[in-house]
């Protein structure tokens, strides 16, 4: 892809526009260290949340503002917007984008930014839409990947907790077949496996993949243990099958002592009580620096949207 116009999914990047994009985010670090950046001056950003979001909502305006544009935004549009009056995506997107020069929103049914980037004529960005996808956090946890163990080909991640309901392991999961021999361990409970989708894409691409049920048997080999919260909002009233999943899987100093030296522990945040917060003090829990890659990759984004290159 020359050039980038809607992010919805992460199938459309292509090892060539990754590398622009880690490039990219590099010099974005820079931008932050030197105050901030004009470039986007007098662009508008709108954040459309229909769902609660704290890093990814707060990282994206952080990152309009810091290139020089303006931010509108509403937190909980499935409440206090035209939705709770029954007004479509369609619809609610073609106002929108009359407002903005480019829109980034979160919603609660997969599929959800396809639709919106079907009738939007400014860039639409996918900030998570159901179960479905999270486009922007699989490009941070690959820009973390990167930085933090050097290479990306031949990568062993163990990707650990909900599976199923689990949009960043999904997204992580397209962008790591982009490389070369990768290995993926999903670590689960039976009733959170990862779901047949992503373990078809990952054959028919070639990807190496296993299931397996004890952490144990991955930590001493793995170069990444992704780390995910076990999802009560996404088990509704099966609350049998939340209780079967919840605190299996703890990162905790035995887990460490298992670990290679060089591996890192990432999770996309917020956590509950799936990583003892003893482990924070441990160089290799890398997931605050992932947040703050966030930031960086969401500039990234953002300039070459609006901006070119």
């Amino acid at each position: 892809m020359s050039r980038l116009f809607h992010v919805v999914e992460a199938q459309q990047f292509d090892p060539e526009l990754l590398t622009r994009i880690f490039q990219m985010a590099g010099e974005m670090e820079q931008v932050v260290q030197h105050y901030g950046s004009n470039i986007l001056s007098r662009r508008v950003m709108a954040s459309l949340f229909y769902e609660p979001s704290t890093r990814t909502r707060l990282s994206f305006e952080s990152a309009m503002i810091r290139l020089g544009g303006d931010v509108i935004t509403t937190e909980n549009a499935r409440e206090f917007s035209s939705a709770a009056k029954g007004e479509t995506i369609q619809d609610s997107i073609r106002v929108v984008a009359g407002y903005a020069d480019v829109i980034v929103m979160r919603h609660y049914q997969s599929g959800a930014s396809k639709a919106a980037s079907e009738v939007s004529p400014v860039p639409v960005i996918n900030a998570g839409d159901g179960a479905g996808q999270h486009p922007t956090q699989a490009l941070l946890d690959i820009y973390t990947i990167q930085r933090e163990i050097g290479h990306l080909d031949g990568i062993k991640v163990a990707m650990v907790g909900d599976l199923a309901n689990g949009r960043t392991v999904r997204s992580l999961c397209y962008l790591l077949s982009k490389f070369k021999d990768p290995v993926i361990y999903f670590v689960s409970p039976p009733v959170v496996r990862m779901k047949d989708d992503i373990k078809e894409y990952l054959t028919r691409h070639g990807v190496m993949f296993q299931e397996v049920e004890d952490l144990y048997d991955v930590t001493p080999i793995v170069d990444v243990i992704y780390q995910t919260r076990i999802q009560r909002e996404r088990f509704g009233d099966r609350i049998a099958e939340y209780d079967q999943a919840r605190g299996k899987y703890i990162i905790d100093k035995s887990v460490l002592d298992t670990m290679q030296d060089h591996a890192v522990i990432m999770h996309p945040l917020p956590r509950v009580d799936e990583i003892d917060p003893a482990v924070d003090q441990d160089p290799r829990a890398a997931y605050f620096r992932q947040a703050h890659n966030g930031l960086y990759v969401r500039m990234a984004l953002l300039r070459m949207l609006l901006g070119g290159r």
